[in-house]
């Protein structure tokens, strides 16, 4: 009888054949080339890549695209009555907030009609019946009940609105806001002395 000696060399030659005979091993080695892990992982930060790029470009659009301009909101450019002469007490305050702007009646008993807006950064300014002022709650800037510069950091006067009176009837036209260095008198409108 014959004895066959089993060296390792002959071992691992039988089970390589016995391997490459089996169908599950072949399928596998086929998927293993056709992606990996590296591969997977590659496509998926190419995928990535694209997508912040996407997201990127974007934003750079909406920065670099002018903005649309809003509707008619809270009513601005249209004319508001604000009431008649007399319902305007003189050295008084009244806040629109229809239509974003307060009505100042003078000393002199002229009409002013000031936006609400701070010409620092566009915080709404408040009036302050107790100090006789507008005060920014954002940077402190002041104003006199004419819009005009008390205390910076504000660069210039409140914005002003026309207004006109027609029949003894205080009216503001908020479609154009105009800007404006400082207070002059003839921004003042007056009603007429019948």
């Amino acid at each position: 009888m014959a004895v066959k000696i089993i060296t390792p060399v002959t071992l691992m030659k039988k089970v390589k054949d016995r391997m490459s005979k089996s169908e599950p091993i072949k399928e596998m080695e086929k998927t293993k080339k056709r992606t990996s892990r590296r591969s997977f992982f590659s496509l998926l930060w190419i995928g990535l890549g694209i997508v912040a790029l996407m997201e990127f470009i974007g934003v750079v659009s909406a920065f670099l695209m002018p903005r649309k301009k809003r509707g008619n909101a809270g009513n601005l450019g249209s004319i508001i009555d604000a009431g008649s002469v007399d319902k305007f007490p003189k050295e008084s305050v009244t806040a629109f907030i229809r239509g974003k702007f307060y009505l100042c009646r003078l000393e002199d008993g002229g009409f002013l009609a000031v936006s609400r807006k701070c010409t620092h950064l566009g915080c709404t300014v408040p009036w302050s019946e107790k100090e006789k002022k507008f005060v920014c709650p954002c940077h402190a800037s002041a104003f006199d009940i004419r819009g005009a510069v008390i205390s910076p950091p504000a660069p210039r006067a409140l914005d002003v609105y026309h207004v006109y009176i027609e029949n003894n009837m205080v009216k503001v036209d908020t479609g154009k806001r105009v800007k404006r260095g400082g207070f002059r008198t003839d921004q003042v409108v007056y009603p007429k002395k019948a």
